[in-house]
C-alpha cells in the first residue's frame, strides 16, 4: 500500500511539474516564433507573418516604409525576384518614395526618369499613366488592380520594375539586371549593397520557387541545337531598349539584334532589314518555325519588295522584336495580328550558312 501511494505521489509532482514547465516555456516560445507585429488571427495567419518577415533585417524594417516594404515582398514573390534587391533599386533610385526631387511624383528629372522606381517614360510605356490593358507597349504594370498603371504609383511602379529585373536575368543573373535598370556598374554594386543589408543573413538570396528568364520553353521547343542558341543570345537581350544602328550589348535596333543572335552562334547573316530580306529562303505563312525571320512593310519608303522592320521568330505566332525607340524595351510580342506582315524567310537555308555549318561540324 505504502509503496503504491509513493508511486502516486511521485506521477502527481511529475505532471505538476510538467505543467509548470509549460507556463514557463510557453511565452518563451511564442515570442521567437511569433513576432510582435503579427497581432490577433488565427494560427496560420501568424504563421505565415512570421514565415514573411523571417529574413527582414533591423535595417529593411527600419528604413523602410511599412507600405513599399509590403509592395517589394508582394510583387517579388509573385514576379520571381528578389524583394531586397527590389528594396535595393527603391532606396537607391528615390529613398523608397521620399525623395523631394523633381520627377518622383510627378514629371521626369532632368534624364526624363518618372516615379518612385524612376522609370523612363518611353521604357514604361509612352506615358505616365496608362489605361490597362492597352495598345502601348513596356513595362507598365497594374500593381493594385485599379485598372491603371501610373508610374508615380508605388504599386504599379513597384511591379513594373521586378517585370525588368526579371526580363533581364534576375533572380539568377541579378547583376546583369542591374545593369540594363542602370547601366552603370558602380550603380549594380549600390544597389546589391543596399540589398545585403536589408537580409537578415546579410546576402541577396535566390527565391527557389523562382523560373530562369531565358524561357526554357520556347529554347527546348527549338528544331536544333543551332537554332536554340540564337533563341537563347535573343531572348536575353529583352528588356533592353531600342537604338537605330544598334547591335549591343546595351541596345539594339530591328536587325541588330538578329545579326547579332546568328552571330552569338558563329553565323554570319547581313547587318540591316534590307539586306536580311532577299538574304534567307522564303517560307509560306504557316509554315515559320524558330529562327526564322518576320518582315513588316513599316511606311514610306518600305513595300513588298522593302520591308522596314523585321522580328525573330521564337514560337508560332510569336516573335522578338525591337521595334522603335517609343515602343518600349524589346519584348517578345505576336505577329500573326499585326498589320503590314510581307512575308518570312529561312536564314539557315541560305547557301553561305549552310556552308559555314558545314564548317563548324568539320571544325
Amino acid at each position: 500500500m505504502n509503496g503504491g501511494r509513493t508511486v502516486r505521489i511521485t506521477l502527481i509532482l511529475a505532471v505538476a511539474g510538467l505543467c509548470l514547465l509549460t507556463l514557463i516555456m510557453a511565452p518563451m516560445m511564442m515570442v521567437s516564433t511569433f513576432p510582435s507585429f503579427t497581432g490577433g488571427g488565427d494560427l496560420p495567419g501568424c504563421e505565415e507573418s512570421a514565415r514573411q518577415a523571417a529574413d527582414e533585417s533591423e535595417t529593411a524594417t527600419s528604413d523602410i516604409p511599412e507600405e513599399y516594404l509590403k509592395l517589394y515582398r508582394e510583387h517579388g514573390e509573385k514576379v520571381g525576384v528578389q524583394w531586397n534587391v527590389l528594396a535595393g533599386v527603391g532606396k537607391r533610385e528615390t529613398d523608397h518614395g521620399r525623395s523631394t526631387l523633381p520627377g518622383v511624383r510627378s514629371g521626369t528629372n532632368h534624364a526624363g526618369a518618372a516615379g518612385p522606381m524612376q522609370f523612363l517614360i518611353s521604357t514604361w510605356g509612352g506615358k505616365a499613366k496608362i489605361k490597362i490593358p492597352s495598345e502601348f507597349n513596356g513595362y507598365a504594370s497594374d500593381g493594385d488592380g485599379d485598372g491603371w498603371a501610373d508610374v508615380y504609383n508605388p504599386a504599379d511602379a513597384i511591379l513594373g520594375a521586378a517585370k525588368m529585373l526579371k526580363r533581364n536575368g534576375a533572380p539568377e543573373n541579378v547583376r546583369q539586371a542591374l545593369f540594363v535598370y542602370n547601366r552603370a556598374w558602380w550603380y549594380v554594386d549600390q544597389v546589391m549593397e543596399i540589398a545585403a543589408k536589408y537580409a537578415e543573413d546579410g546576402e541577396v538570396g535566390t527565391p527557389p520557387e523562382a523560373e530562369p528568364a531565358c524561357d526554357p520553353p520556347l529554347v527546348a521547343a527549338a528544331p536544333d541545337d543551332v537554332v536554340a542558341g540564337i533563341l537563347s543570345y535573343a531572348l536575353a537581350q529583352r528588356g533592353k531598349p531600342y537604338l537605330w544602328g544598334g547591335t549591343g550589348p546595351d541596345a539594339f535596333d530591328c536587325s541588330g539584334i538578329i545579326y547579332m543572335a546568328y552571330r552569338s552562334v558563329g553565323l554570319s547573316i547581313p547587318r540591316t532589314t534590307f539586306g536580311q530580306w532577299p538574304f534567307g529562303v522564303e517560307v509560306p505563312a504557316g509554315e515559320e518555325q524558330a529562327g526564322d525571320l518576320v518582315f513588316f512593310n513599316s511606311g514610306p519608303g518600305t513595300g513588298p519588295d522593302r520591308p522596314g522592320h523585321v522580328g525573330m521568330v521564337v514560337a508560332p505566332g510569336k516573335m522578338i522584336e525591337a521595334r522603335c525607340r517609343l515602343c518600349g524595351p524589346i519584348k517578345v510580342t505576336t505577329y500573326r495580328d499585326r498589320a503590314g506582315i510581307v512575308g518570312f524567310t529561312r536564314p539557315l537555308r541560305n547557301p553561305s550558312v549552310m556552308a559555314q555549318l558545314e564548317l563548324r561540324k568539320q571544325g
